[in-house]
C-alpha cells in the first residue's frame, strides 16, 4: 500500500455535487492499494498513520500524534499512486489491485483508524471526486508498506 499523507488545517471531497467527506485540521490521506497488499499491510499502515508525530506540540516542535493534537482523518482512494511510469509518457496501472481486491483494503485501512479511537471520513471509492485542502506546513509524506520493514540507510 502506498500513502500520501498531507497535514492540513481543513480538507473536503466533493463526488458530483455532494461533499462526501469532510475535516477540520488532521491528515488528508491518498491511499494506493497495489496487487500485492494485504489486510496486514492496511492494519500497519493505519498503525503508522496514527502514530505519526507531525503535530506541533506547546514549543512548536513537531511532537504530537493525531490523538494527543486532537485531530482527524480524510481518507481518499487513489489507484494512480501506483502507476508504473518506466516506459514512455503513458502510465501503466497494472500494479495496481482492481476495485473489488482494493475497495476492502481501503476499507480495513478506514477502519483500522477509527478502532484507534479517531475519526475517519471518506471519500467515495471508485468515483470522480474534487478534492480541497489547506496544506499546514506544508507537510507531506510518502508512506509504502513495502518499506516499512527495511534498514535505515546511514
Amino acid at each position: 500500500m502506498r500513502a500520501v499523507v498531507q497535514r492540513v488545517s481543513r480538507a473536503q471531497v466533493i463526488a458530483g455535487t455532494e461533499v462526501v467527506g469532510k475535516i477540520g485540521p488532521g491528515l488528508l490521506v491518498f491511499l494506493g492499494v497495489g496487487t500485492d497488499d494485504t489486510p496486514a499491510d492496511a492494519l500497519r499502515l493505519a498503525r503508522k498513520v496514527c502514530g505519526l508525530r507531525i503535530f506541533e506540540d506547546g514549543d512548536g516542535k513537531m511532537n504530537l500524534d493525531l490523538a494527543s493534537a486532537g485531530c482527524e482523518v480524510l481518507c481518499v482512494s487513489q489507484f494512480t499512486l501506483h502507476a508504473d511510469l518506466r516506459r514512455g509518457n503513458r502510465p501503466s496501472f497494472d500494479r495496481a489491485a482492481p476495485g473489488p481486491v482494493a475497495e476492502p483494503l481501503y476499507g480495513a485501512f478506514c477502519a483500522a483508524i477509527e478502532s484507534s479511537g479517531l475519526a475517519c471520513e471518506r471519500g467515495r471509492f471508485g468515483a470522480e471526486m474534487a478534492v480541497e485542502l489547506v496544506n499546514d506546513g506544508p507537510v507531506t509524506l510518502v508512506i509504502d508498506t513495502a518499506d516499512l520493514d527495511q534498514p535505515r540507510r546511514a
